[in-house]
């Protein structure tokens, strides 16, 4: 008798809308326990699927691109036959076939395989941004437009199928243009940001953040963190300041209800992480306030390693009460409104640190100083909170970044 085990899209998912990216073998292709199986695409997440038991994958029952709902089958996996009396045959998968045992074959997906063949491009020369640096098809597929906008060719993967909904007309442009396909992760957050602006009205206050005592207190502590292989980041800073503003207005940490406000008691602090072409992502640091400095650092070093490196999980991105853009990191010293991550009531925006020329007054006699500044900025929903609310909590978070101390 033969048996079956059938691949599983995961039941929690982290997103709005889950969708097949590509399968990582083919029909007929041995798969052993834990072997990386399919990619999903979230707007915050690619995963990877791993196979739930050793045998030979039977049959895809999502293909790429099919919106995936959540405990759906994606595939079956033929379990291997087994001897009578032999508890382990099951777990023992055939040997593999010559394809993926020739050198190197077995580092790359069929799927990477067969676009690196279409595309003319070798995978050993891809940056991989999956589990552990592995190169994934979304890898392929983004080397090769780079290739095309390099060689001046249109890419047929920006071709229009014409299968999509009209377009209102536009005027003709005499110089030539591409079309590039929409994400998965894309349209996920394009349909976030307009139902957030949809749903709350957006309100933002404006102030700004001398940096002085922050950078005096890294510069004293940033080498002893080093050595514990911590990055002391200006971030963890903001991070901690967060959480002692909460403290003073904790109505910000909250969630809108039609008939109530939902103010936490945990402060889960999501950072949002952005990741070129591909989008943004927002892990999450969990209860935040139970954290001190070096704790929060070593975390935030954790999730941007595992962001960078495309090895973010579900559960790093759930759950956020409140969110932190740190769009300076880009250049830009102030953006708004920043969209609210639903269903949160505020999100903060820190600017571009830079110096600029202030008065301080010192002995009572007023001084012209140069002073490394930043501007933040606090959005909120309006249906939850007003603008004395906003003023206090920014009042708090640059005092304590202007007092920081040891």
């Amino acid at each position: 008798m033969v048996d079956f085990a059938d691949v599983f899209v995961p039941v929690e998912q982290e997103g709005t809308k889950t969708v097949v990216r590509s399968w990582l073998k083919q029909p007929g292709e041995t798969v052993a326990l834990d072997d990386p199986l399919v990619e999903l695409e979230t707007d915050k997440v690619t995963q990877e699927i791993s196979a739930p038991a050793a045998g030979i994958l039977d049959e895809i029952v999502m293909g790429s691109g099919t919106d995936a709902t959540p405990g759906a089958v994606l595939g079956r996996i033929r379990l291997i036959a087994t001897a009578a009396g032999d508890d382990h045959a099951r777990d023992t998968p055939t040997l593999p076939s010559r394809e993926t045992s020739d050198a190197g074959g077995d580092r790359f997906s069929p799927a990477v395989r067969s676009a690196g063949e279409q595309y003319g491009i070798d995978p050993a020369a891809v940056l991989g941004t999956g589990r552990d640096g592995r190169v994934t098809r979304l890898d392929m597929d983004a080397a090769f437009e780079k290739k095309q906008r390099r060689d001046g060719v249109p890419s047929p993967l920006n071709t229009p199928t014409g299968s999509g909904p009209a377009t209102l007309a536009r005027d003709q442009i005499s110089h030539g243009s591409r079309m590039v396909a929409h994400t998965p992760m894309r349209l996920s957050i394009a349909r976030h940001m307009l139902e957030s602006l949809t749903a709350a009205p957006h309100v933002t206050s404006i102030f700004e953040a001398d940096f002085t005592a922050v950078i005096r207190h890294r510069e004293r502590n940033k080498a002893a963190m080093a050595a514990d292989g911590i990055n002391l980041s200006y971030t963890a800073y903001i991070i901690v300041a967060c959480v002692v503003a909460m403290r003073a207005v904790p109505e910000i940490n909250s969630r809108w209800h039609e008939d109530h406000l939902e103010v936490f008691d945990d402060i889960n602090i999501g950072v949002g992480m952005a990741l070129g072409d591909r989008g943004l992502v927002v892990p999450v640091i969990q209860q935040a306030q139970s954290l001190a400095l070096p704790d929060v650092a070593a975390r935030l070093q954790d999730l941007t390693n595992r962001g960078r490196s495309g090895g973010l999980t579900n559960a790093d991105m759930r759950g956020g009460t409140f969110t932190i853009s740190n769009h300076g990191v880009s250049g830009s010293l102030v953006a708004t409104p920043i969209v609210i991550n639903q269903p949160q009531s505020a999100i903060l925006g820190v600017g571009k640190m830079e110096k600029r020329v202030v008065v301080r007054e010192i002995d009572g006699v007023d001084t012209i100083q140069i002073r490394p500044m930043a501007y933040v900025s606090l959005t909120i929903d309006h249906r939850a909170l007003d603008a004395h609310q906003t003023n206090a909590w920014l009042t708090s978070f640059v005092q304590i970044l202007e007092g920081w101390r040891d």
